[in-house]
């Protein structure tokens, strides 16, 4: 790649003051008044010593400029009304609007706008509010100028380089989540041949790879630059190990079902568990080596064998049910009506302010608590985790169900173990010198030997998942949420450590899981910091 670093907006960016309190500030002239928002001695030098606000200082920056930098809208129509002029680009091109960007100043914006100002407005570097937002991030101010002021957010640079391009370098992931959601072209190339996802990959910037691999397609992996590189041998190039690695499983594939999820290993389980029955009742219950089954054992055995059926019935009811797929009438992307109209959308009930419930790719905004799975490639209303073994996700509609199967799994596999270890112990004949039990067992009874190893396996797995289930179903947790703790505002606590607004305490999060078959997502133990879900 020719160059690994990408020219950011005018360094004058990283010059200009911030917000701090004009008390402690000595203001000179109209530029400091406007930088600072001393909207008074802003006053006294325009109507009192005559001094012009169309004039620029001696770096070629304008008043309005600074007022826009540091969203004082007041400052900025008081501007406009006294002559300034809402286009006037310094040195490098950039209008007021392109410093407004900057910061994200949305109500020094909607002055600007209001007043004339051109939302298309490109500097030297051909860099247009849209570009420079996603250069530093400012994802509300950038969808509020695409959604009140139809700005082009697809449009390259002189480079050829999107605002697709820029926030996957930069690694702001929220921003593009919302491009994405908004369609913008995530094959695009720029006059390197470098696709968003070879500046991702070059950055090693983890989540932003992840938003683009799981909403874009095989092919885009496969793109090479310029230079020859894939955007998995760039990573690899930069020493960036985790995204090569993710690139690298992502290139490979999957195997798919009709629905767009993977076969996993249902099939798999389902033979094993059909194979366990079928060792069991010919190598523990009716095997002529053993001696004649009891009433008890017998009794026993049979309720194992029942459990099992059970468990094989709720498997292919766990794999086949839906687990709880957002409809895509559920607050999704409209050709009518703009979802994201207005940057509060207050409008929308499932919307918690939150960029990241955006999925760019079933186009929806997600309710809280939920997220995309990328195996099934959609969105799982209170997503737990995609389990392999049932090939489906476990989510608000079949958690429950998913809880049964392990519940019956341990049970059987318990039982069974139980049986089979009872019928060699009391079958076992009189040993002779030197022959350990172990030792006549394994040469004499390999049938039960297999079913024991087989059960094992199966027991310590379901049962270590039943143990984890049962806690999370006791506080109202999910999988995803323990292990993403840290992503979450919702939750942390005031402290900022963490706290459950969703745990009502075990007698109620069990009593409302086992009677509904999920908890209400609106009922909440108390209000949570910040209302955001990643």
């Amino acid at each position: 790649m020719a160059s690994s670093e990408i020219e950011i907006v005018s360094e004058s960016a990283d010059q200009k003051p911030s917000n701090r309190n004009p008390n402690e500030l000595q203001i000179v002239d109209i530029y400091s008044a406007s930088a600072y928002g001393d909207f008074e001695k802003l006053r006294h030098f325009v109507e009192n010593d005559g001094v012009s606000v169309s004039q620029p200082d001696g770096n070629g920056y304008y008043p309005l400029q600074w007022a826009a930098l540091n969203n004082f809208a007041d400052v900025v129509q008081y501007i406009i009304e006294r002559g300034g002029d809402v286009n006037a680009s310094d040195n490098a091109g950039q209008t007021a609007l392109h410093w407004a960007a900057v910061r994200g100043s949305i109500a020094a914006a909607d002055k600007l706008m209001q007043n004339g100002a051109r939302v298309e407005a490109a500097d030297v570097n051909g860099y247009r509010a849209v570009h420079v937002a996603a250069q530093y991030g400012q994802t509300p101010f950038l969808n509020h100028i695409v959604a009140n002021y139809h700005a082009d957010f697809d449009v390259p640079d002189n480079d050829g380089r999107t605002p697709l391009h820029w926030a996957a370098y930069k690694g702001f992931a929220d921003t593009i989540r919302l491009l994405l959601f908004r369609d913008a072209c995530q094959g695009g190339q720029d006059k390197e041949g470098c696709t968003p996802l070879h500046w991702a990959a070059l950055r090693g910037n983890v989540e932003a790879c992840t938003v683009l691999v799981h909403a874009g397609t095989k092919q885009e992996l496969m793109v090479k630059d310029k230079a020859g590189f894939t955007p998995v041998e760039l990573a690899s190039d930069k020493g960036h190990r985790h995204v090569a690695q993710f690139l690298t499983k992502n290139m490979k594939g999957r195997f798919c079902t009709g629905k767009g999820g993977t076969i996993g290993y249902a099939p798999v389980l389902f033979s094993l568990v059909v194979i366990n029955i079928i060792l069991f009742i010919s190598s523990v219950l009716f095997a002529p080596s053993l001696t004649k089954v009891t009433a008890v054992a017998g009794l026993w055995g049979w309720t194992a064998v029942s459990l099992a059926v059970a468990a094989l019935i709720m498997l292919v009811r766990c794999s086949s049910e839906d687990p709880g797929y957002i409809k895509k009438g559920v607050g999704s992307h409209s050709d009518v009506e703009d979802p994201l109209l207005n940057t509060d959308l207050n409008s929308n009930p499932i919307w918690t302010g939150n960029w990241s419930q955006l999925c760019p790719t079933c186009k929806i905004i997600r309710p809280i608590r939920s997220k995309h799975c990328p195996t099934c490639k959609r969105c799982v209303e209170q997503f737990d985790h995609h389990c392999p073994w049932i090939s489906n996700c476990v989510g608000k509609r079949n958690k429950r169900d998913f809880f049964v199967f392990l519940c019956l799994g341990t049970s059987t596999a318990f039982i069974s173990g139980i049986v089979a270890v009872q019928r060699i112990w009391t079958s076992v004949p009189a040993l002779a010198s030197g022959e350990t039990w172990l030792h006549h067992t394994i040469f004499n009874y390999p049938g039960i030997i297999s079913f024991l190893v087989m059960d094992a396996a199966i027991f310590i797995a379901a049962a270590t998942l039943l143990t984890v289930q049962a806690s999370q179903i006791a506080r109202n947790i999910t999988t995803n949420e323990l292990a993403n703790a840290i992503r979450y505002g919702y939750l942390r606590g005031p402290d900022g450590r963490f706290r459950n607004p969703y745990n009502h305490g075990c007698r109620k999060n069990c009593s409302d899981f086992f009677i509904n078959g999920y908890t209400d997502d609106d009922e909440i133990a108390w209000p949570p910091l910040q209302q955001v879900a990643r």
